[in-house]
């Protein structure tokens, strides 16, 4: 080995001999306080995740709103976490003023660049404490519509009848006009008769085909009745509510046998019709 060699791999050493006295000194001096550290950490996880299924299971004992349970627990356990975390920073002799006046500085600067996401997290608590609407509720917003599926912070989950799921940021349903029709969904929808046929006739068979279909609610019941005076068929309109999960295969097999009802009472369902007159204009002599 050559002496410039010998002299690097001597400094290295050095080096080496430098760091692991300096990582021996601050394990004696701390040692304890590290241990106490981690110690309060491990209880800490174990007792934030305690207590937020205690919050949890009393939530649901006393029957509240799912979303707003989850809420509770989930803020129960950062809470938990964040005392703990600080009590071990404590431990090695830290003042946690600082610590917070620096994320307070953080916070600021950072406000401007995390605007949106913050304004959805604001939104989405406002959503979880106000509660207009719950998980399993049906609810139209922005021209969207679907079954809550899960209400986070950030985003409300919708579910469509075909298994789609909506992602909608909270900032877009807070302040906007919010349709809530809880578990079902309303169909209206309307069938022309001829004017010669006995529209009481035509209003009693189509009760019979409503009430034929379980997933029809009853409560509210379903309106039938004379909608318009066209000018080829008098319009029976019809408004039932049905589960929102089954509201196209519904209507499809309630029109189905609304054709098929009237069929059979013989009352015509009319096409329009034009009559055209023609008038020949006699030419001057």
């Amino acid at each position: 080995m050559s002496p410039e060699d010998s002299a690097v791999f001597g400094q290295e050493i050095e080096t080496l001999q430098k760091v692991i006295d300096v990582v021996t000194e601050f394990l004696i001096k701390y040692s304890f306080q590290i241990l106490g550290a981690l110690i309060i950490l491990i209880i800490g996880l174990k007792l934030s995740g305690w207590l937020s299924r205690v919050v949890l299971r009393l939530c649901e004992k006393r029957s509240i709103d799912v979303t707003l349970s989850r809420f509770f627990a989930s803020s129960t356990k950062l809470m938990v976490m964040v005392f703990v975390v600080i009590v071990a920073i404590g431990k090695f002799g830290i003042s946690i003023a600082p610590f917070i006046a620096a994320l307070g500085a953080l916070a600021f600067g950072s406000s401007f660049a995390l605007q949106g996401p913050l304004s959805n997290y604001g939104a989405g608590l406002t959503l979880i404490l106000t509660r207009p609407f719950v998980v399993g509720n049906t609810i139209t917003v922005q021209d969207v519509s679907g079954v809550v599926e899960e209400i986070r912070l950030a985003a409300t989950i919708l579910i469509t009848e075909d298994g789609e799921e909506l992602t909608i940021p909270n900032k877009h349903i807070v302040g906007e006009i919010l349709r809530n029709s809880f578990e079902n969904k309303i169909i209206e929808t309307s069938v022309g008769i001829s004017y010669k046929d006995d529209p009481e006739k035509a209003i009693a068979a189509l009760r019979v085909v409503l009430a034929s279909f379980g997933e029809i609610c009853q409560d509210p019941p379903p309106q039938i009745g004379i909608e318009a005076f066209a000018d080829s068929a008098i319009n029976i309109g019809l408004r039932y509510w049905v589960p929102t999960k089954q509201y196209y295969l519904t209507m499809y097999q309630v029109n189905l046998a609304i054709h098929k009802a009237l069929a059979e009472a013989d009352i015509t369902i009319p096409f329009p019709q034009q009559d055209v007159r023609l008038i020949r204009v006699a030419e001057p002599v």
